[in-house]
């Protein structure tokens, strides 16, 4: 009961706290968009780190190495907890704004500090609003932004490995010709979802898988993009539960 006590007394202390910080941060970008941008990322990054030691997380990343670092990618990820946005954002290594439903623009002084991160807001009940956020986030890569998203739409609440694939997940890399590196996110549910309403500690897996180059695929690759992305993170998922 602890954990779960300090992690949401952490989280509305910082957001009421961050209101000021968020002023500070609009005056900043007024100045320079990329000092706002660069400062809004080291706070989130600070805050996320700290909720991760009270959540008691125990971290085990695999294939880090995988992840290119001079170049913006499109990261594809598992979702089956509210907390791997948070477990994967304090690894990126540059920019990187997180595609999230459009419910997340209810929440105010959070919603500002996705924005101040470059995140987009996802419209599942409209194809055209879809479609053009898809194309927002291919401009962002474009502008040296990574991106991350979920091809599975929503968490994944079942026994399954994963949910079905999106496939218009991966048109902001065919768009943009960046690489995808797929994200498999092992027992984050364990965290909080499996047990609500505890937080409790528990070993987590993040592995990166080898980054596909979509620029280099044909046709056919392209066209079979999703099932094999989702077949890789399948298989990864399947392998580092035989590790917990």
């Amino acid at each position: 009961m602890i954990r779960i006590i300090l992690t949401f007394l952490f989280v509305i202390i910082f957001l009421i706290l961050s209101i000021p910080i968020q002023l500070v941060e609009w005056i900043v970008g007024l100045i320079n968009k990329n000092a706002k941008s660069r400062s809004s990322l080291a706070i989130v990054h600070w805050a996320f780190h700290v909720i991760i030691f009270l959540a008691g997380t125990k971290l085990t990343i695999l294939g880090e190495e995988n992840v290119p670092t001079e170049e913006p990618v499109l990261y594809v990820l598992n979702h089956r907890s509210f907390f791997d946005i948070i477990l994967t954002y304090v690894r990126v290594p540059r920019l990187t704004g997180y595609v999230a439903k459009k419910e997340m623009l209810h929440y105010l002084t959070l919603t500002q500090w996705m924005k101040n991160l470059h995140c987009e807001f996802l419209d599942r009940s409209d194809i055209r609003k879809g479609m053009k956020t898809i194309s927002d986030c291919s401009d962002k890569i474009n502008q040296g932004i990574s991106i991350a998203i979920f091809p599975e739409g929503t968490r994944n609440k079942t026994e399954e490995p994963l949910l079905e694939f999106h496939k218009g997940s991966f048109k902001i890399a065919e768009k943009s010709g960046c690489k995808i590196v797929p994200v498999v996110l092992t027992n984050t549910s364990a965290i909080f979802e499996d047990h609500l309403p505890l937080i409790r500690k528990c070993p987590v897996i993040i592995e990166y898988l080898p980054p596909i180059d979509v620029a280099a695929l044909d046709r056919d690759g392209k066209r079979g993009l999703c099932d094999l992305v989702q077949n890789q993170i399948r298989e990864a998922y399947l392998k580092n539960l035989k590790m917990l």
